[in-house]
């Protein structure tokens, strides 16, 4: 057996080892650009001006939630606006200022309808 001879083979083993990772490394980042550059093109940007009217997505985890029950709660007034997307919004029941990431958000379109005076009609019919 020779000695030097099992050394040398090791360490070309190892360089190919290595050349093995960086190549996996550099086909996983490429794999990541590409999906993000696919990722961010599905995200529309939303241009929202303080004093618009919005609704807010509640994304919190719910063991049973109702059937019918939408996600979307407010509307909110937006009070400030950032570079980065985190928007101030304002709740018109009792003036409660929270930040919010501006993917949350969605512009509302409608009037506000009164739940209870709604249901009350539907009863009296």
């Amino acid at each position: 057996m020779n000695w030097e001879a099992v050394g040398q083979k090791r360490l070309l083993n190892l360089d190919e080892l290595e050349e093995i990772i960086m190549a996996a490394y550099n086909n996983a980042k490429i794999y990541k650009d590409k999906t993000k550059k696919w990722h961010d093109q599905k995200i529309l940007p939303r241009p929202y001006q303080p004093g618009q009217q919005v609704l807010l997505f509640n994304s919190r985890l719910k063991l049973f939630p109702g059937k019918l029950k939408s996600r979307w709660s407010g509307p909110f007034i937006i009070t400030n606006v950032s570079p980065h997307g985190a928007i101030t919004i304002k709740s018109p029941r009792d003036n409660h200022e929270f930040k919010v990431n501006g993917q949350r958000l969605k512009p509302y379109m409608g009037a506000h309808i009164e739940r209870d005076k709604a249901v009350m009609s539907l009863r009296d019919a």
